[in-house]
């Protein structure tokens, strides 16, 4: 099984979004293990989003629409949404 996931960081509003056959250990690397890179650069990070796929390659088509302007846009509704609660 794969999950398609969005990031949020709100301490510097960005927003990544990327897959993984093991969510949790994916997400201690965001925030816990990683000494660089994108998302090293915007700690801490919170799951915004997920999705879960059978296939590899259905996820990486998911997370390739989730990248799109559209995919973007939607995600960013969803913060928005949820910070206006």
């Amino acid at each position: 099984m794969f999950t398609v996931y969005a990031l949020h960081s709100a301490k510097f509003n960005k927003i990544y979004i990327g897959y993984s056959s093991d969510m949790e250990n994916r997400l201690d690397a965001h925030n816990i293990y990683q000494t660089k890179g994108y998302t090293f650069r915007y700690r801490p990070w919170v799951v915004v989003y997920t999705e879960s796929y059978p296939t590899k390659k259905e996820a990486m088509i998911r997370e390739r629409q989730l990248k799109s302007a559209k995919g973007r846009e939607f995600i960013w509704n969803l913060i928005n949404y949820r910070q206006d609660d």
